[in-house]
């Protein structure tokens, strides 16, 4: 394939003139310049150097079936070429559009057969939040506007999804939360578990849930938010004790429960969807990312039947949507990228082969003098950096620190992400063993450079 008309060379230029990235600090970016990725096959990606990076969280923990998939291009092609939009407004719909609704409720529960397409993660935020507030105000309950989320959630960035997220720093930048939207502590044992065992812990912030509801009023909460297991607050796996805990509490009070299955969904923790890990119901679960593996902007919102049937019965119009909802060429793609995890299968994969090997992988670092803690579930884990093993003093900079060793990761070929001290995997669902082992390796290099460079 030619290049295009500006060189390479003129990229980086081109880049800082123009474009503004998302989450970047622009002056630093333009200073440092910007890493060109040109190309993807399986799960690695070269830049325009001709290096080659193992890439270890899948894109932004989405291209779960890898990369170069040609028959996603092939499908998403051959839908442009018979219809390349149309809209699901004014009673239209299309093929695509249809058949993958039907697919995806197919694999997410026997209560949740309904599907609202958003073209993102952040847009299903603020799909479902406007559903629950529309749910209860058509079934009477007036006041049933609050919605309850977790301290160091991540629903998107929208003005509602980074309301929902509980990240301070967000907050800061738009005069966010909106009114509305209340948040308890995350179930994030190693950092704030204190001399609690983390069964107990696990129970003790769940029931923040019901101390909160009982705070609010019943009759004021709409809805409980959380991703089964947190992705960009750091891949913080919860104690055994919670989740349970959790569907105890939205069983005995009258409110929502909505599972943020953006990340967790589509095979990553060896389940269709994260709900199902943790086995229990949501009423309502945003969808995107392993969607389409990333190939085309897709996403949506699972609805349960019980919340389907009073929009369908009792609202009437319900005034909210998206030029591309349910776009064909993105639900032709995403029809063809959950036809390969089915028929690979990829979710078995996840559940009885790679992801315990990963696991076993990812644990032999625990061992390691800067190493604190690991976790993980399925191809989704979390290496602590610790200062101290025995207390769990974590370094004074952490976020400095996760940057250097993820840095040292991505200079030696391997793409790992950092949320503060804690390294986070999120890799292709078909990656193997030795690509694992690879993953590790880097890791496990970059922490023994960590020693050198700071002590422990």
């Amino acid at each position: 394939m030619d290049k295009p008309a500006a060189n390479l060379s003129n990229l980086a230029a081109i880049d800082a003139a123009h474009h503004i990235h998302p989450f970047s600090n622009m002056h630093k970016l333009n200073a440092d310049g910007t890493r060109i990725i040109e190309r993807g096959e399986g799960i690695y990606i070269w830049d325009s150097t001709g290096k080659q990076y193992l890439d270890a969280f899948a894109g932004l923990w989405c291209v779960n079936v890898g990369y170069g998939r040609r028959s996603i291009a092939e499908a998403a092609y051959r839908q442009m070429q018979e219809l390349p939009y149309y809209n699901c407004f004014f009673g239209t719909t299309t093929p695509p559009t249809t058949l993958l609704a039907e697919k995806i409720a197919a694999k997410a529960g026997a209560k949740l057969n309904h599907v609202f397409f958003t073209n993102s993660g952040s847009e299903a935020s603020d799909t479902w939040f406007r559903i629950a507030r529309v749910y209860w105000k058509a079934l009477g309950y007036e006041t049933k506007t609050k919605v309850i989320a977790r301290k160091n959630g991540y629903h998107g960035s929208t003005v509602a999804g980074a309301s929902l997220g509980g990240m301070t720093w967000m907050h800061e930048q738009g005069n966010l939360p909106i009114d509305g939207i209340v948040h308890i502590n995350q179930p994030y044992w190693y950092a704030e578990g204190g001399t609690l065992a983390p069964a107990e812990f696990g129970l003790k912030v769940a029931r923040e849930l019901e101390d909160k509801i009982i705070e609010l009023g019943e009759d004021n909460v709409a809805a409980f938010v959380a991703e089964p297991i947190q992705g960009a607050g750091g891949v913080i796996i919860p104690p055994e004790t919670y989740w349970p805990e959790i569907r105890r509490i939205c069983a005995k009070y009258r409110i929502l429960l909505v599972a943020d299955e953006v990340i967790c969904g589509f095979g990553r923790l060896g389940t269709w969807f994260g709900h199902q890990y943790y086995d229990f119901e949501p009423d309502l679960a945003p969808i995107a990312k392993g969607l389409s593996s990333g190939y085309l902007p897709i996403g949506g919102v699972l609805v349960a039947d019980r919340v389907a049937e009073v929009l369908r019965d009792e609202v009437g119009d319900f005034y909210h949507g998206y030029t591309y909802s349910g776009h064909p060429a993105a639900a032709a793609a995403a029809l063809e990228n959950l036809r390969i995890i089915e028929e690979e299968g990829l979710v078995e994969r996840v559940r009885d082969d790679i992801g315990p090997y990963f696991g076993a992988a990812l644990s032999s670092l625990a061992d390691h003098p800067a190493v604190g803690e690991v976790q993980s579930v399925g191809l989704m884990g979390a290496v602590q950096i610790t200062a101290d093993k025995a207390s769990r003093r974590r370094y004074e900079k952490p976020d400095d620190i996760g940057t250097a060793v993820r840095n040292h990761c991505v200079a030696n070929g391997v793409i790992v992400r950092a949320t503060g001290d804690r390294m986070l995997f999120s890799p292709p669902l078909v990656i193997a063993r030795s690509e694992v082992d690879q993953a590790v390796a880097a890791l496990r290099a970059a922490l023994d450079w960590l020693l050198q460079n700071q002590g422990v």
